[in-house]
Parts: structure tokens; sequence; C-alpha cells
């Protein structure tokens, strides 16, 4: 994902960060580029991505990228 965003973010485009608090600061997501929005929970993550987002892009990864992609499907 940071290969994607990074890429996206220097042609031009609009990049919104959507992290958990917890995550951001345990320091474990790494470099953010563009807009960073922190929010409580990954629950909350995921609705601020349908509130934020025109479209959306999966990569492979495990479980929770999964369980986002349902979500956001239903």
């Amino acid at each position: 994902m940071g290969c994607v965003s990074t890429a996206a973010h220097v042609r031009g485009s609009q990049v919104l960060g959507n992290i958990p608090t917890a995550i951001a600061e345990g320091n474990i997501a790494g470099k953010i580029v563009g807009e960073e929005l922190r929010v409580p929970t990954m629950h909350d993550r995921i609705w601020k991505m349908l509130d934020n987002s025109n479209a959306f892009i999966a990569l492979p990864s495990g479980i929770g990228t999964l369980e986002e992609i349902f979500q956001i499907i239903s």
C-alpha cells in the first residue's frame, strides 16, 4: 500500500491515510504520505474509508483485507 499511495501522491493525486490511533502512535504504519486521518477503531476506519472514497483498490494481503473488502461490498 505504501508504494501505491506514494506513487499516487508523487503524481499529484490526493492521498488520505486513514489509520487507527493505536497503530499511528505505535509507529507501526511507517511513513505517511498526503493527509493523515486518525480514527479511534478499525471499525471507524472502514466507515471513514466509505465516506471519503470514490473507489477502492485491494492488494493481496491477509484476513483483515478480506474483512474490509466484504464490509465495503455489503
